[in-house]
């Protein structure tokens, strides 16, 4: 009877120790997260002084001194592969928690390496065409290729993932990967800034401004784009037409794609549960990545 009595004590103690083991044997991941900065001096095209980053809450509202933080993938689970995010704002700020740090978090848990690109932000009177942003992100694959080896990646399984904004950055990216848009400036840039897939998460300005019907103009396809994941809410009144359209596009163009449409979830669902069934689309990319052979393990 007494043993009986004792029992919730004793389960409480032995799930407090088995807690304690795990956190002991868990990765610090503070202490491997780390952020360096995109350009070994100040960034092409960025004019008069450089200003410091600011912070708004979970947003970034000012950016002249781009930065990749590194989220690597737990050494016990590592494939390989990696993704580069850029979070998206509308080229006026970056949504860096719901889209950047809790996605490249999500993605250490199914063996991905995530970079959170802090790309140029508002953008600028002199850059109408939106140029240094895809500096950046041209940038940032070929630094993450070029040092793939320091961070244990396969240099053939870099994808770049864009949400919102973000996502435009992504599609400019993939059609505007044969030539640099800067001079270059070091090793990095003489390596490839093709990424190896591309996934678009309620991306927008995918259409031309005077004629909808029509791909942006900086948007050229070819057969040579990255495979191509997009996900996006029916009632995202901004991107949901978008984004089925450059699907189309894809598909004629003949580059592989995959298009998931949730009946809701709105504009900039993240990973966050009050989305609801869109917040599942990681499970959908992961899915796909593995068809791709984009999760197979490093070493086999």
């Amino acid at each position: 009877m007494n043993e009986n009595r004792n029992l919730p004590v004793l389960l409480r103690a032995m799930l407090c120790a088995a807690t304690f083991a795990l956190l002991l044997a868990a990765p610090s991941r503070a202490a491997e997260e780390q952020t360096i900065r995109l350009w070994p001096g100040k960034a092409p095209g960025e004019q008069g002084a450089v200003e410091p980053d600011k912070t708004e809450g979970e947003r970034v509202t000012q950016v002249a001194d781009p930065t990749l933080t590194v989220f690597p993938a737990p050494r016990d689970q590592a494939t390989g592969a990696s993704v580069i995010i850029a979070p998206g704002g509308g080229y006026r700020f970056l949504s860096w928690a719901l889209e950047g740090t809790e996605i490249a978090r999500w993605f250490n848990g199914v063996g991905v390496t995530a970079f959170v690109l802090k790309y140029r932000v508002p953008g600028r009177p002199s850059d109408p065409g939106l140029k240094l942003p895809l500096m950046d992100a041209q940038r940032a694959v070929g630094v993450v290729r070029q040092r793939a080896k320091e961070w244990e990646l396969d240099p053939a399984r870099i994808g770049f993932l864009g949400f919102s904004a973000g996502g435009h950055l992504g599609a400019n990216l993939a059609s505007n990967s044969e030539q640099r848009a800067y001079e270059p400036v070091d090793a990095a840039d003489r390596t490839s800034c093709r990424p190896d897939f591309t996934v678009l998460i309620y991306p927008g300005a995918l259409l031309d401004r005077t004629d909808p019907t029509r791909l942006a103009p900086e948007l050229r396809l070819s057969k040579n784009l990255p495979p191509t994941f997009i996900a996006v809410a029916a009632d995202d009144k901004g991107s949901a037409e978008q984004s089925i359209r450059y699907f189309l596009a894809l598909r004629e163009a003949g580059v592989p794609g995959e298009l998931h449409v949730y009946a809701g979830g709105g504009h900039g669902f993240g990973i966050r549960p009050r989305a609801g069934v869109s917040a599942t689309w990681t499970e959908r990319c992961a899915d796909w990545m593995r068809t791709l052979g984009m999760l197979r393990p490093a070493k086999q």
